[in-house]
């Protein structure tokens, strides 16, 4: 079995599961970062429902996707856009950071079993 690139996991990993979940969560969380960015950071409408609405898409398309490569890479993708949204109001460099710490938290653990599959396939 050939290894994944070092930011995927390989198919088939039971942790790509809680990958989806934890992208899921961020549609919510950047759905609802609208009303943060107009209420709080009184950042313009013009701005902040095109930003959150293609943020959580990005987020929809990855969880969509989370069983080929580009569903990883976009839920890499979104990781660094929920942290970039803290330039728009700094509540989202908390949820974002959140979120990046689950997904980065789950990956490892993912490499984990990865590693441990290869283990037992060479024995």
């Amino acid at each position: 079995m050939s290894a994944p690139a070092p930011l995927l996991l390989a198919p088939g990993n039971p942790m790509t599961k809680v990958l989806v979940a934890v992208v899921a969560f961020e549609v919510v969380v950047f759905g609802l970062a609208v009303f943060v960015m107009l209420q709080v950071s009184s950042v313009p409408v013009q701005v902040a429902v095109p930003v959150c609405a293609a943020a959580a898409l990005l987020a929809v398309v990855s969880a969509g996707t989370m069983r080929r490569p580009l569903g990883q890479w976009l839920g890499w993708l979104c990781q660094l856009v929920g942290l970039a949204m803290g330039l728009l109001t700094p509540a989202m460099f908390i949820m974002g950071g959140l979120f990046a710490l689950l997904w980065v938290a789950t990956f490892v653990l993912g490499r984990r079993l990865d590693a441990q599959a290869d283990g037992r396939a060479g024995a």
